[in-house]
């Protein structure tokens, strides 16, 4: 898994109605990146449609609503021996 910012653009995902969550978003931003899914040419949302939802109205108000914390859950290029520190069995 990989954490990154990506555009909102960039994300296909299915506009749900934001309720309460949209108030705590513009006051605190997206403090919690959104699971996506990389595709051909763009990212898929696999949890946090509402969240997405909720900057896609707010980028309206203030432009940093366009950038978008995700978590790339299908991204294992770093995911290599050497990533997890010494493989050497110690049993």
């Amino acid at each position: 898994m990989i954490n990154t910012i990506v555009h909102l653009d960039e994300i296909r995902f299915e506009e749900k109605d934001p309720g309460d969550l949209l108030d705590s978003i513009r006051q605190r931003g997206i403090a919690i990146p959104v699971q996506v899914n990389v595709r051909d040419g763009y990212y898929e949302c696999a949890d946090g449609h509402k969240r997405l939802s909720a900057a896609k109205i707010l980028r309206n108000e203030k432009e940093s609503f366009n950038r978008i914390p995700v978590m790339i859950l299908n991204d294992y290029s770093k995911a290599g021996s050497s990533f997890w520190g010494n493989t050497q069995n110690r049993h």
